[in-house]
């Protein structure tokens, strides 16, 4: 039996997986509030309780670098250390991967429904991939092609500098400067940063915000919700402004990654926000800026661009990690 968890800043997702004919195969689930525990342990603890289970091994792909054993959440006050987690399991060790880490390694366990592609001039060969997703924060992670198995690795790419392009997103730059000091893409590219640059739209008075949209907003503990369905239903010229942005910085980020990962075997995008925007990612904004490289359109326009609808697919890559372990 293996355990395997999911750990973000907004829920953790634990299940427990069986081997049967060389696949995984899920025996239970349960979703919990992030920040209604104060650890790790507390919720394995709750989720084990009244189940008659003895995990063989286990690994948990968490929203946070990870550094000897041990993971400080970025956007949740969580210290996990893999020693500790371990013993409240009574194994050896277990494996604790960056959430992108695990992601990575959940796409090889994927159908081919399980991916919307939208570059229709890519071609799947061997090759590099790379996989980034914004959700509650920004995560990218790399895959490894050796010539014969993909290793997936962990970066924190989400941290580096915004790089704006357009007077507009200078605009947007100096305005966030002015507010956090140093911007991150994270900050622009992630379930804040579509609050971030709407924020930014109707203080720079670019866009009127409409009373009934400013009282919903009120209301809400989810503003970038929102924000993104009205402005996928085009109920506010500020908010499709809003998903117009936030969908052309995807694009953006995703060749920049491209690029330094030269990922020849494609490119993923993997998250909560992206299964749910999926009209907007396909309405051509996305490509026109993942393509927009200058000098270098040639090879991105070659890469496979896919984005992962399958939710599970971080469960997916901490049992797969945990069941190579016993391999």
């Amino acid at each position: 039996m293996i355990l395997a968890g999911d750990i973000g800043g907004t829920k953790v997702n634990l299940a427990t997986f069986e081997v049967r004919d060389g696949k995984l195969t899920q025996t239970a689930f349960e979703k919990f509030a992030s920040k209604e525990f104060s650890d790790l342990e507390t919720i394995i603890r709750k989720f084990l309780a009244g189940k008659n289970i003895k995990p063989k091994a286990a690994a948990f792909g968490v929203a946070g670098a990870i550094k000897h054993g041990a993971a400080n959440l970025t956007n949740l006050k969580w210290i996990i250390d893999s020693k500790n987690v371990a013993r409240e399991l009574g194994l050896s060790q277990v494996g604790l991967l960056n959430d992108l880490e695990v992601n990575a390694y959940g796409i090889s366990a994927l159908d081919e429904k399980d991916f919307v592609s939208l570059n229709p001039s890519g071609k799947e060969t061997a090759g590099n991939r790379a996989v980034i997703a914004a959700g509650t924060g920004l995560g990218e992670a790399g895959i490894l092609w050796d010539g014969k198995r993909h290793y997936p690795f962990a970066c924190e790419g989400g941290h580096s500098d915004f790089a704006p392009r357009t007077d507009l997103d200078i605009a947007l730059l100096q305005y966030m400067r002015a507010k956090v000091g140093r911007v991150s893409w994270e900050r622009v590219l992630s379930g804040m940063g579509s609050l971030n640059i709407y924020e930014f739209l109707r203080d720079t008075k670019r866009f009127e915000e409409p009373a009934w949209l400013a009282e919903e907003l009120r209301k809400t503990d989810n503003r970038a919700a929102v924000i993104t369905n009205a402005g996928l239903e085009k109920k506010s010229d500020l908010c499709v402004e809003t998903m117009n942005l936030f969908v052309t910085y995807y694009g953006t980020e995703a060749a920049n990654l491209a690029l330094k990962l030269m990922s020849l075997g494609g490119v993923y995008l993997g998250g909560g926000i992206a299964p749910k925007i999926i009209s907007k990612l396909t309405d051509g904004q996305f490509m026109k800026a993942f393509l927009d490289v200058g000098r270098m359109k040639w090879l991105v326009e070659a890469m496979p661009v896919k984005v992962i609808l399958n939710d599970k697919t971080a469960l997916l890559g901490a049992a797969e990690f945990a069941r190579l372990q016993l391999d």
